[in-house]
């Protein structure tokens, strides 16, 4: 059977994200053992562990968001780990405003949709993730928003002109998911706040 171009890089990103979580995750148990014999203290050591920890989180992060959805359920702890993970590390809040397990497409779409958020967020702020009758919601909120317009009329199709760089992927990926889920994304902004529906 032959594999549509955008199945195609959900594989390799999960590909990508399984095999790197492994020897990330093994580095930081190297540090735990350096840190606990004492052999090794300090910021230096701060420093390595805490940029580890935030590969870690982020690489989990990434399989979700780019990774093959499937049928699978992911629950609601999980996601939360996840987010709050993230969220450590960055400028970016992360809050789960829904109270059960759900599919892990929904959950990529969502994930999809923050990291459309922080690219608007530029002193960061806070992004929440909600799902009421079935329709998804993701508000971003901060000090500033900064909507570069032709890069987000990509989420509605309304203008698909401009590029998309390596770093706003999630603008193109995000329709695709929506349409494969039998989904419209909709967004509307204003100074403090913007909001992706799906």
């Amino acid at each position: 059977m032959a594999v549509d171009t955008a199945n195609l890089a959900a594989l390799i990103g999960s590909r990508i994200c399984h095999d790197l979580i492994s020897p990330v995750g093994a580095i930081n148990n190297g540090l735990e053992l350096l840190a606990m014999s004492g052999a090794m203290a300090g910021p230096e050591l701060e420093l390595i562990s805490d940029s580890v920890l935030n590969a870690n989180a982020r690489i989990r992060f990434f399989r979700v968001a780019f990774g093959a959805a499937g049928d699978q359920q992911m629950g609601r702890a999980e996601v939360v780990s996840v987010l709050d993970d993230i969220g450590k590390a960055g400028r970016m809040k992360f809050q789960w405003d829904h109270a059960e397990g759900c599919s892990r497409s929904e959950v990529r779409m969502a994930f999809l949709a923050a990291l459309c958020m922080e690219t608007a967020l530029p002193y960061g702020g806070l992004i929440t993730m909600s799902c009421e009758g079935g329709k998804w919601t993701v508000t971003g909120e901060g000090r500033k928003v900064a909507v570069d317009a032709p890069l987000w009329c990509h989420l509605d199709g309304s203008d698909t002109d401009m590029a998309v760089t390596p770093a706003q992927v999630q603008f193109a990926m995000l329709p695709v998911a929506a349409e494969e889920a039998s989904r419209e994304v909709d967004y509307g902004h204003s100074a403090e706040k913007i909001t992706i529906q799906f």
